[in-house]
């Protein structure tokens, strides 16, 4: 591409490429794509983008398209890659100037250079860091900011990257330019501490930009440029200047205004210098531990003593709060539990710690952690008031202790109490004390202080366990509390329910229980909407617990769920809408079928609810969960719910459907319990699984319980769905095979498995192109145990369930393999024999017994031959499966099962699902729960010897060694 003929012709595509109309827009796009692969393309950008005299959203472009290019082709190796020689020019043309006037434009320049020096610096670029120095050395404003800007952004880039040769340059760009980074950042903190107190904002925040762009270069430098940093005394004198540097930057927030850009940027340059301590003390704790005395002086001053009033700000207060937390955490400053063991530093560092957190100071942090920042503030009180479900929400925030004032300072009073335990409880005991009885609910602030000693007992739960009777403090404190209803009083009775919920797993006894529900009970009705969700929560807790009782529970039962379905009801957000399905759904799976009178009202609403949700994935996979333990519940009633359920099952496992990314786990979990609650099939049922083939192809995670459904199908309607889906079912299966793993293959042939078992005639005629798959398995010694041992148990059932079946396989496999029909079955049997080790399953085992058994009587050579295996394996199954009377020494094939047999259900088992009772049903027709193996042989043996006569038989057991001859006899006694 000729730069001269070209940049016209690109630059007017370019232009076309900016418009809003589509039809001139998409034919340009069409273009430059073209064009991407063109040499000289790029060199032509460069020249767009570095005109300052265009319009910007064409030069804007121009830069998008480059930084894309050296995505695509910068690289040596990539399709159609850009030549040495053009990359050469084009890296000389990018650091020419840096005189970028558009913010957005110099930015985006700053990174496709950063994206070029992650490829080229050092090796082929050895001039960009020299010529970024002196860049940033130059007296004009402009192109000194822009110089700054590239040199972050490099570094940065540099700083990322993690191959061991890749570091080493770093180590090496690090301490070359180390010197030079810090009195650049010296020289411009102590320039915009000059201007400060001139009052001209334009150079203050000027000066505070270069301040900033700086600080980020050594932050990279110091936390990713050295293997010891505490042997750089360069390093160390950075990293120990830094309390000083905030001391006058907290200082200079006295002078600038509290609503401005300057103040923006200066809060982020303090927010850095607390990031390159935090990135320090992460990456180099044991570097880090001459910091650890400054650190924590500097911190609880500012954030637990007077000395912060008027110059800190919530963002730096979090960021103190996690510096503290992470020295009282780090593990490299924790010593072993055998003192000696433990390295030098470490127990250097523990000593440091030890030496500051004293009695006073503890007690000082801990009081203040509770009585001023655990205390509700204006702001959340009035965001109770004017947006209840925000609130709670709020309250509730993951991740957010990280950037977050509240969460912050609660997971910072967790650790501090956990790691001195034994000096804090006390200090909490005696908050407690001062606050027995009832509090004034004219007295606000007294109010506010119990609000936080209790949100404090309930955080620290677990280390009060022996220090605090909860179940007396329940009966005599808490309890009188919660029946207190005045309005002033909710922040109350909403954190004595919230501590309550953190004691529950901890100490709470069993009989106490029922108050609480009365309590639940009385609060799921209470005026604030606060309270209320907070109770549901704790309700949660209660029934999640593993000392839960249902008989205690059953008669609360229908208040609650009455009382949490209208909850639900009221709570418009999302977020709040799936916090009180998932109450109610650990609600219904704890009780499970005794929920069905109460579930008229929800199974009316969920309908309503998923439609309104259809732009919210999240909570309608709320629902999805709420509806399986529904149908948990339920059972066979579930049925009713079919004109919802089933599209929903539709939708959420059709992967044609963008929905299906959130929904398809459990949508596929709901299809897989409306089976087996099902009590019959129906044509909508048998018609959903045609989502089934494609979800196969994903080969996803979520196989197994593909498979699951696919066996719910055949338990549920062998013949309907076999005849409908098995020949797309098996050449699914058939591609499947030879793709997926070991176990995989394993949920393929059980789904075959319970096709032959359900119906032996359709079963095998259905499946017949994997059987062969099977019969060669076994032939060729298959050499996974679990694999072999699923191969016999197909075999097994096809050789005694449809004998002529197996004999017309036996045959084409004799053709495949060019052997005689008898002399195939020869080296079947031996492989069984050899393998039936691989079977672990006692039915599996009795299966094969009574398969190779229905060969006898015969007078056929080959069978007669391997007459001893087949005898060896009836007896090892007769071992497997015969258990002995004690009193009349006779023995009971223990596999038999009758019509009379009913399981009996225990309190806390759950009842038989319909498929539970379908798979009984199949058992009594199952010739392994039916044959008594012990009278089989007998049969089978009597028919032998009356085809060969008795001499003859003789010979023929005289195969058989004489120990398991005599253990056949010992079994076969009384026949």
């Amino acid at each position: 591409m000729d730069l001269n003929s070209a940049s016209s012709v690109v630059l007017q595509v370019l232009t076309q490429a900016t418009s809003q109309d589509t039809a001139v827009l998409k034919p340009a796009e069409e273009q430059l794509k073209q064009w991407e692969t063109q040499p000289g393309f790029y060199s032509v950008l460069l020249n767009i983008f570095t005109n300052h005299t265009l319009d910007i959203n064409v030069r804007w472009l121009a830069v998008l398209y480059f930084k894309h290019g050296i995505d695509r082709y910068w690289r040596r190796v990539a399709p159609h890659a850009l030549s040495e020689e053009e990359k050469s020019t084009l890296r000389a043309g990018l650091i020419t100037n840096f005189n970028e006037p558009i913010n957005q434009i110099a930015t985006q320049i700053a990174v496709l250079i950063a994206k070029v020096a992650r490829l080229d610096c050092p090796r082929q670029w050895p001039e960009l860091i020299p010529t970024l120095v002196e860049s940033v050395k130059v007296q004009d404003d402009l192109r000194q900011h822009r110089a700054l800007l590239t040199f972050y952004h490099v570094t940065k880039t540099l700083a990322s990257k993690r191959l061991a040769a890749d570091r080493k340059l770093f180590y090496d760009l690090a301490s070359g330019i180390y010197n030079f980074a810090c009195s650049l950042w010296n020289h411009h903190t102590d320039t915009f501490l000059q201007q400060v107190s001139s009052g001209n904002e334009s150079a203050v925040l000027s000066s505070l930009e270069r301040t900033l762009l700086s600080l980020k270069v050594l932050r990279k430098l110091t936390v990713n440029g050295f293997v010891e940093p505490h042997k750089n005394m360069e390093v160390m004198g950075f990293l120990h200047g830094i309390f000083e540097r905030l001391k006058q930057f907290l200082e200079c927030s006295r002078s600038i205004g509290t609503d401005n850009v300057c103040r923006d940027r200066l809060e982020k340059t303090i927010i850095l210098f607390t990031k390159v301590l935090l990135d320090f003390l992460d990456q180099h704790p044991i570097s880090f531990t001459s910091l650890i005395q400054r650190s924590l002086e500097f911190s609880v001053s500012y954030v637990f003593t007077e000395v912060g009033e008027g110059v800190t700000f919530e963002r730096f207060i979090v960021q103190c709060m996690n510096l503290i937390k992470m020295i009282v955490k780090n593990y490299a400053y924790k010593p072993s539990k055998n003192f000696e063991d433990s390295s030098p530093e470490t127990i250097e560092a523990h000593k440091i710690k030890m030496a500051f957190f004293t009695y006073p100071t503890l007690t000082e942090i801990c009081r203040r952690l509770v009585s001023h920042y655990f205390l509700l503030t204006e702001e959340e009180l009035t965001m109770w008031e004017e947006d209840p479900e925000g609130f709670t929400v709020e309250e509730t925030g993951g991740d957010s202790w990280k950037y977050s004032l509240r969460p912050c300072t609660e997971v910072l009073f967790i650790d501090i109490f956990h790691e001195y335990n034994q000096t804090l409880t006390p200090v909490l005991l005696e908050m407690m004390q001062t606050l027995e009885g009832p509090t004034n609910v004219e007295d606000m602030n007294a109010l506010l202080i119990k609000d936080a000693v209790y949100n404090a007992v309930g955080l620290a739960a677990f280390e009060l366990f022996d220090s605090v009777d909860f179940d007396l403090w329940f009966k005599k404190q808490l309890l009188p509390e919660l029946q207190v209803s005045h309005n002033r009083y909710k922040p109350l009775r909403r954190r004595v329910i919230w501590l309550i919920g953190q004691w529950i797993s901890v100490k709470f006894k069993s009989d106490m229980r029922p108050m609480l529900y009365e309590a639940i009970c009385n609060l799921l009705q209470d005026q604030d909407l606060v309270v209320r969700i907070e109770t549901a929560t704790t309700l949660k807790l209660t029934v999640d617990d593993f000392e839960f009782r249902t008989d205690q529970f059953l008669p609360y039962l229908e208040t609650m769920f009455t009382l949490l379905f209208q909850l639900l009801q009221q709570v418009t957000e999302c977020d709040t809408k799936m916090h009180v399905l998932h109450v109610l759904s650990c609600v219904i799976e704890r009780v499970n079928v005794q929920i069905r009178p109460y579930v008229g009202c929800l199974v009316q609403y969920l309908p309503l609810l998923w439609k309104q949700s259809e732009e919210h994935n999240m909570l309608r996979c709320a629902i999805l969960t709420t509806l399986i333990h529904l149908v948990q519940g339920l059972g066979a009633e579930s049925k009713n719910l079919y004109p919802f359920l089933l599209p929903v099952i539709q939708l959420s496992t059709d992967v044609s459907q963008p929905p299906h990314v959130y929904l398809l786990e459990d949508g596929l979990e709901l299809w897989l319990v409306t089976l087996e609650s099902s009590p019959c099939v129906t044509p909508e049922l048998l018609r959903i699984f045609q989502n089934m083939s494609p979800l196969l192809e994903l080969s996803s995670e979520n196989l197994r319980t593909c498979f699951k459904i696919i066996n719910g199908y055949i338990f549920l309607s062998s013949t309907e769905f076999l005849q409908t889906y098995a020949v797309g079912l098996c050449q699914s299966f058939c591609e499947l095979l030879p793709e997926i793993t070991t176990e995989g293959q394993v949920q393929v042939l059980k789904v075959v498995e319970n096709a032959l078992k359900v119906n032996p005639v359709l079963g095998p005629q259905m499946f017949q192109p994997i059987l062969p798959y099977v019969f060669r398995g076994v032939i060729e010694g298959e050499r996974y145990p679990v694999v072999m041992s699923i191969y016999l148990a197909v075999m097994g059932r096809v050789l005694l369930q449809n004998t002529s079946f197996f004999s017309s396989l036996l045959n084409e496999m004799a053709r495949e393999f060019n052997q005689e029909m008898d002399q195939l079955l020869g080296n079947v049997i031996e492989m069984w024999v050899d393998r039936v080790d691989n079977i672990t399953q006692p039915e599996r085992k009795k299966l094969s017994a009574l398969a190779l058994l229905s060969l006898l009587p015969s007078d056929n050579s080959v069978i007669q031959d391997k007459f001893c295996g087949i005898i060896n394996i009836s007896v090892e199954a007769l071992h497997d499966v015969m258990t002995e009377d004690p009193e009349t020494r006779t023995y009971k094939d223990c596999m038999l099962m009758s019509h009379h047999e009913e399981p009996k259900v225990t309190e806390d088992e759950e009842p038989p699902t319909e498929q539970d009772k379908r798979k009984k049903m199949l058992a009594l027709k199952d010739p392994v729960h039916t044959v008594s193996l012990q009278q089989f042989i007998y049969e089978k043996l009597k028919a032998q010897q009356e085809i060969l006569g008795e001499q003859g038989f003789q010979s023929l057991m005289e195969t058989v060694d004489t120990e398991i001859v005599t253990q056949l006899q010992e079994f076969l006694q009384g026949f």
